[in-house]
C-alpha cells in the first residue's frame, strides 16, 4: 500500500508546572482534570510510542512503520543509523510555572551512563505572556566550584541569563547548555530521541514534599558548558512566502515556512523524512501525484515519508510551519 502524509495522536504529560495555552491558544479540549506541561507530538521514546490517527495506517505505531517501510518513511541513510527508532521528538510544552532549570549530556555521555541518545534541542515560542521569560546559559563565566556553591545556598539564578520572550522567538540549546522554561508560555520544542534530563534547580518545588522531583546536580556538574556567550537566541529575519532556516545543525535542520498562496517543496536530494509542525493557519498538503490529501492546523505535526520527492502546501489564508528534516 502506498504512504501518504501521516498524523498521529497526542500523548499528554501530567507535569506540575502545566498550563492551559494548549487549549485556550489552539483549541484542545481538556479530556481530562490532570494538569497537562507537554503534548508529545511525534515521538519514538519507549513507553511513549507515537500511534497514527489517519488513513489506514490508522492504529500503527512509529516504529512498526519504519519496521514495515524502513528506509521509506525515515530515510535510508537515516534507517541504516538509527533503524526502527525515529530519531526526533517534537512537542508541544505548555507552562504556567517555570520549568525546572535543567541541562542534557552529550551523545558520548548519554551513551555511557544510560545507553541512550543524549540530547539536543530547539524551542520556537508559540505564545508569550508580557512578563515571560526563558533562561538559556549563563550571564557569567563560572567554575564546577562556583556552580557547586549557588547549587547550595540557592543563588544559582542570581547568574542564568534571562531572555524576555516573545512570539516567535528562537532558542538553540546544544546539550550542555543549562535552560528553563519561564511562566506562560506555549513552546514547540523539536529535540533528539532522549529523555534524558539532569534537573539543577526547581524553584523551591524540590524543598515541598509534594511537588519535590529528583534532582541529578553531581551529573551534570561535568556537562555543563560554563562559558558565558554573546548571544543565546537566534537571531533570523523570516521572509514572506520563503523559506527562513532557524537551526542547522548535525542532529536537524529547521526552517519557518510563512506563506498564503500555494507552495511546492522539493525533496529528492534530502533521503530524509520532512515533518511539518503548524505554528498559526491551516492547510492542505499532497505529496508527489497522490491524490491523497493532509490537512494540518495550528499545533499540529504532519511527517512525510522520505520516499515523496515533494510536497504541494496550499494555505487556507496564511500560514507558519516548522519544516524538519536531518541533514
Amino acid at each position: 500500500m502506498e504512504l501518504y502524509p501521516l498524523k498521529f495522536k497526542p500523548i499528554y504529560k501530567e507535569r506540575v508546572w502545566g498550563g492551559n495555552k494548549l487549549s485556550t491558544v489552539i483549541g484542545r479540549k481538556k479530556k481530562s482534570e490532570k494538569v497537562i506541561g507537554e503534548s508529545w507530538e511525534l515521538s519514538s521514546v519507549g513507553g511513549s510510542l507515537s500511534v497514527v490517527a489517519n488513513g489506514y495506517l490508522r492504529g500503527n505505531n512509529i516504529q512498526e512503520l519504519i519496521e514495515t517501510y524502513m528506509g521509506d518513511i525515515a530515510g535510508d541513510r537515516v534507517y541504516e543509523k538509527f533503524g526502527i527508532e525515529f530519531p526526533l521528538l517534537f512537542k508541544l510544552i505548555d507552562s504556567a510555572e517555570r520549568l525546572s532549570v535543567q541541562v542534557h549530556p552529550d551523545d558520548g555521555t548519554a551513551l555511557e551512563r544510560h545507553r541512550a541518545y543524549g540530547k539536543t534541542e530547539m524551542w520556537y515560542v508559540m505564545d508569550a505572556s508580557e512578563n515571560s521569560q526563558i533562561y538559556a546559559g549563563f550571564n557569567k563565566d563560572l567554575d564546577v566550584e562556583e556552580f557547586r556553591a549557588r547549587v547550595r545556598d540557592g543563588s544559582l539564578p542570581e547568574v542564568l541569563n534571562v531572555e524576555q520572550a516573545k512570539k516567535g522567538d528562537v532558542f538553540f540549546l546544544p546539550a550542555g547548555r543549562i535552560h528553563a522554561i519561564g511562566k506562560d508560555l506555549l513552546v514547540a520544542e523539536i529535540q533528539q530521541t532522549s529523555d534524558v534530563t539532569y534537573r539543577i534547580y526547581d524553584w523551591g518545588r524540590e524543598n515541598n514534599p509534594e511537588t519535590a522531583r529528583e534532582m541529578h546536580t553531581q551529573l551534570a556538574e561535568d556537562v555543563i558548558d560554563y562559558k558565558c556567550r554573546e548571544s543565546y537566541k537566534t537571531r533570523y529575519v523570516p521572509e514572506k512566502n520563503s523559506a527562513t532556516v532557524l537551526v542547522n545543525c548535525q542532529y536537524f535542520t529547521t526552517s519557518l515556512l510563512s506563506f498564503s498562496e500555494k507552495t511546492d517543496r522539493h525533496y529528492a536530494d534530502l533521503d530524509s523524512f520532512v515533518a511539518y509542525m503548524c505554528l498559526e493557519g491551516s492547510a492542505r498538503i499532497t505529496c508527489d501525484d497522490s491524490s491523497d490529501e493532509t490537512v494540518i492546523s495550528t499545533g499540529e505535526t504532519v511527517l512525510i515519508p522520505a520516499i515523496f520527492n515533494s510536497a504541494c502546501i496550499v494555505p487556507e489564508k496564511e500560514i507558519k510551519l516548522l519544516e524538519v528534516y536531518i541533514p
